[in-house]
């Protein structure tokens, strides 16, 4: 990488591969195959496209659309034009998919056929959206009032007559909404970021050998930034697939040969509740980048699966703190910041807590360009976000003697009962060890003593006749006897976001109902 030309934007590194890799594949999505130099046409086509349908300079498109090589044409094209793109989360519909559109100012809106219905249904005008733009999946003609995404796409596949502009927006990333709607998180164009990217990723990967894989969608950073993004700084290809599919997951590995894939989420907890196979341990992964992988599992998952976990932390709105453990920190851990990163764990007074208790992660803000957040047309959340000089991540941690730094939750997903702090995730990892569950979501009900009860969901392995006096007991062996659950409600599945994030806003809503199992109700004795 010596020898290469300065590379400010994304859109350069984009445009210097397709010279020097050329005919090397860069999505892999199924059986089609899409070349480095084959994709920066593509991102010149979308640009282009979008100018020949009247877009000025800074007009903002929203990306309705399920996983596709599209997607990817779009979301790093238009900015090569000046355009600032909004992914925008398919699960949505009403009220929370009005409210996107609207509050991020789109002009332009691209959505598949099969999307187009919920955007059919919302109410006039939608905010400042002059055209729609639909990809057709099935056959038959786009909705009336609305454009061919193809038309746009058959635009020359020149370089877009446009100089990026420092500081303009790029894209905006919603995050999910816990208590209300969701937060634009703006990403403004830096320059030389791009290399640093580029250089930071070309440290994890080795670009001779390596492919990544992604069944996340696209409208989340981890699929389009960790994934797609890495694979093209790092000069390597990368599988997509339309959906996370437990059951296949590996074979579709196998497919792509793929060396690495992110884990978010639930993915290791399902992954080990499938069926043990013989040829588990055959596949061609060396590393799982992981986040939040249960630690009870983190090594049975190594050893089932034959390859090696690299826990790391990040956040859209982390204002780019990122951690990780790339095996040199003990098992559960995230790792150290890194040495130029100053952090310290706090209550809620701001108090730093002691060695092995749970605080809030906050970092300073040493640079107020690059690690800094904000949250688009909301000065009031950004304000909340950055104290002073401080950064709030809203999570909570504790670290051991050496810095190590261990997940302990989402400050909004904590829970306290009878004076002591109780995170979800740990009530959560101690349910799901008990061998007929298969997955569990714990949350906070109001207590009738005031604080929190302990409630949680729980879905039993299929087959399974779960015993909720028997898990309670199993419970009190590995949990704290303020942990162990009152209340519980069985369930088929366990709402997510694409993600496979919890969606625990409902769930907390609901709360305690009519069939909610209540253990002091039916284990009086019972003293956990």
């Amino acid at each position: 990488m010596t020898d290469e030309p300065k590379l400010a934007y994304f859109s350069d590194i984009i445009e210097y591969n397709a010279k020097t890799l050329g005919d090397k594949s860069y999505i892999i999505f199924d059986e089609e195959k899409v070349s480095f130099a084959e994709y920066y046409q593509w991102t010149c086509r979308a640009a282009n496209g979008l100018a020949a349908q009247g877009a000025t300079t800074g007009d903002g498109v929203a990306i309705l659309m399920g996983n596709c090589p599209e997607y990817l044409y779009l979301f790093y094209g238009l900015g090569q034009g000046g355009y600032y793109s909004v992914p925008v989360n398919v699960a949505l519909k009403g009220d929370g998919l009005q409210f996107i559109l609207s509050h991020s100012d789109v002009k332009y809106l691209v959505v598949d056929d099969t999307l187009y219905p919920k955007v059919a249904e919302l109410a006039k005008p939608l905010g400042a959206i002059r055209k729609i733009f639909v990809r057709r999946t099935l056959d038959h003609a786009v909705p009336a009032g609305t454009i061919d995404l193809d038309e746009m796409l058959n635009a020359p596949p020149d370089k877009p007559d446009h100089q990026i502009e420092e500081g303009a927006i790029s894209y905006l990333m919603y995050t999910s909404g816990t208590t209300g709607f969701p937060k634009g998180v703006v990403n403004r164009n830096r320059p030389g970021m791009a290399e640093l990217f580029r250089m930071w990723v070309t440290m994890m990967i080795n670009k001779e050998e390596d492919i990544l894989y992604t069944a996340l969608p696209l409208f989340h950073a981890n699929a389009l930034i960790l994934t797609a993004g890495w694979a093209m700084a790092g000069d390597i290809s990368f599988g997509l697939d339309v959906k996370f599919s437990a059951s296949k997951f590996w074979d579709r590995i196998r497919h792509y040969n793929a060396t690495s894939f992110n884990a978010i989420g639930a993915m290791i907890p399902i992954l080990m509740k499938q069926p043990e196979q013989s040829n588990d341990g055959d596949n061609p992964v060396k590393v799982v980048q992981s986040a939040a992988c249960p630690a009870n599992l983190w090594e049975a998952f190594e050893k089932r699966f034959n390859v090696k976990i690299w826990e790391g932390y990040g956040a859209v709105d982390g204002g780019g703190v990122m951690i990780s453990n790339s095996g040199d920190a003990p098992v559960g851990s995230v790792g150290k910041p890194a040495p130029h990163m100053v952090w310290k764990l706090v209550d809620d007074n701001g108090n730093e807590v002691p060695q092995g208790e749970p605080g809030e992660l906050i970092s300073q803000v040493l640079d107020k360009k690059t690690g800094s957040v904000e949250y688009y047309k909301n000065p009031e959340a950004t304000s909340d976000k950055i104290r002073g000089e401080w950064l709030h991540s809203g999570d909570l941690f504790y670290a051991d003697k050496d810095g190590n730094l261990f997940f302990a939750d989402r400050k909004s997903d904590s829970m306290r009962r009878r004076g002591e702090n109780i995170s979800s995730w740990e009530v959560e990892n101690g349910v799901e060890k008990h061998p007929d569950v298969a997955i569990c979501a714990a949350f906070g009900v109001p207590s009738e003593l005031g604080e929190d009860e302990v409630m949680i969901w729980v879905k039993p392995v299929e087959g399974c006749d779960l015993d909720l006096r028997e898990l309670m007991r199993f419970c009190a062996d590995k949990l704290a006897g303020f942990m162990v659950p009152r209340f519980v409600d069985v369930v088929d599945e366990i709402p997510r976001t694409g993600t496979l994030r919890v969606q625990k806003a409902a769930m907390k809503k609901q709360g305690v109902t009519d069939r909610t199992w209540d253990r002091e109700k039916e284990m009086p004795d019972f003293k956990p």
